[in-house]
């Protein structure tokens, strides 16, 4: 691997001058494309970063088929030696990504829970252990799972819409995030702020999201690309080799703690999610939503 967090491989780069110098996002010439059905990725060549859509109207719901073409691609940039980072938006207007596809977790086999939960793990421990810098341009709405895959990057910009919110609302939904996701989120609000928005299922305005610390920084809708492009130039000045232990040494004992209770929480999912009362209060909520497009 190109990028471990031992020394090899990245001290000669670490040293790059000028990244992302003449940048203007995405758009010029160096470009490299490629796309999936539900990932898009623009990788500028001369800069080093890639930039990573997701394209799965209505709301980039994180089904199987998408889980496992965000994970393909991730591991596509992190084993490309000329990609040292990442910028993560939706191609999808007024929507990051609404989280977890239901349709994944009502009326299927014990058997399908087991492999969409080990997706979702796999998605999360790709971007969280990511060796590249990765930045949220979060462009629209961005609860529960679409929340998570935002702290799970090193820095994230928002659009400042009041209409736009962000946060963990599984209780909401009657159902409970899992013990990394709290922990993701304890690694970025703290304890007692993490307490009260997963007891309550809180979502958070752009405006609260910065004053509680989910987001970093807001910026006008229209600029977010831009303002994440600038961001990662001062990310990318600092010496790959030792931003990477760095990151290592702050996330390696959430990350271990998954690796190690990994087949057990693939287990509490599925004896969990195939309760009559879940699956009934899933079914009732995807009815909810069927109403309101109705």
């Amino acid at each position: 691997a190109r990028r471990g967090l031992g020394l090899g491989a990245v001290g000669a780069r670490g040293a790059v001058s000028g990244p992302l110098s003449g940048w203007a996002g995405p758009g010029r010439a160096s470009r490299r494309l490629f796309s999936t059905r539900n990932i898009l990725v623009e990788l500028e060549e001369g800069a080093g970063v890639a930039v990573m859509k997701m394209k799965s109207p209505p709301v980039n719901s994180l089904s199987l088929d998408f889980l496992t073409e965000f994970s393909i691609s991730l591991e596509k940039l992190e084993n490309d030696r000329g990609c040292r980072g990442v910028i993560l938006t939706s191609a999808v207007p007024k929507i990051f990504s609404a989280g977890l596809d239901i349709k994944e977790m009502c009326g299927k086999s014990a058997e399908h829970y087991a492999e969409f939960w080990r997706a979702v793990q796999e998605m999360w421990l790709k971007l969280y252990k990511s060796n590249m810098v990765t930045i949220a341009a979060i462009n629209g709405n961005c609860p529960a799972g679409g929340c998570l895959m935002a702290v799970s990057c090193d820095y994230r910009i928002m659009a400042e819409n009041p209409k736009y919110s962000i946060g963990l609302n599984e209780t909401q939904l009657g159902i409970v995030a899992p013990f990394w996701f709290k922990d993701t989120m304890v690694n970025t609000i703290g304890h007692r702020a993490t307490e009260r928005s997963l007891q309550l299922g809180l979502l958070y305005s752009a405006s609260d999201a910065l004053k509680i610390g989910i987001v970093d920084e807001l910026v006008p809708e229209e600029k977010v690309l831009n303002a994440a492009a600038a961001t990662m130039s001062q990310w990318l000045a600092i010496p790959d080799y030792a931003r990477q232990i760095s990151k290592s040494m702050m996330r390696k004992p959430t990350l271990d703690r998954l690796l190690t209770h990994r087949e057990s929480d693939i287990q509490n999912f599925v004896s969990f999610v195939t309760k009559d009362s879940i699956q009934k209060s899933l079914q009732m909520y995807m009815e909810s939503l069927k109403q309101r497009k109705g």
